[in-house]
């Protein structure tokens, strides 16, 4: 499935979304070990292939997912692509912090004198 181009903050808003779901979160996980048929991700949920293919739908949409059609079972597996974009976020929001506090520390070393109450 096509999905239109985005902007990157559009991009992430739909990864946070998708993941902000406990049964999204564990559908990835599912995926995370292997490929699995919509039935067979239904399973252990206790939900309609309909309802988890509403989710794959949001999953896939977000770039997490990706699913494909294979005789007469649809297949789906994970997309590493949208896994890499959500860590390259997290290492950019990690490493703006981690360069705020060294400077942070900085300060504070200069003389710890003018620090304390």
């Amino acid at each position: 499935m096509a999905r239109p181009e985005r902007g990157p903050q559009e991009a992430i808003d739909r990864l946070f979304h998708a993941l902000g779901d406990p049964t999204r979160r564990r559908i990835v996980e599912m995926l995370s070990e292997r490929p699995h048929s919509v039935s067979a991700l239904a399973a252990p949920f206790g939900v309609t292939v309909t309802a988890i293919a509403q989710h794959l739908r949001i999953l896939e949409e977000a770039g997490l997912v990706r699913t494909e059609k294979l005789g007469r079972v649809r297949s789906c597996q994970i997309e590493q692509k949208g896994l890499a974009s959500i860590q390259t976020w997290l290492g950019d929001r990690r490493s703006l912090w981690e360069r705020r506090l060294s400077s942070l520390a900085d300060i504070l070393s200069e003389d710890p004198t003018i620090y304390k109450s």
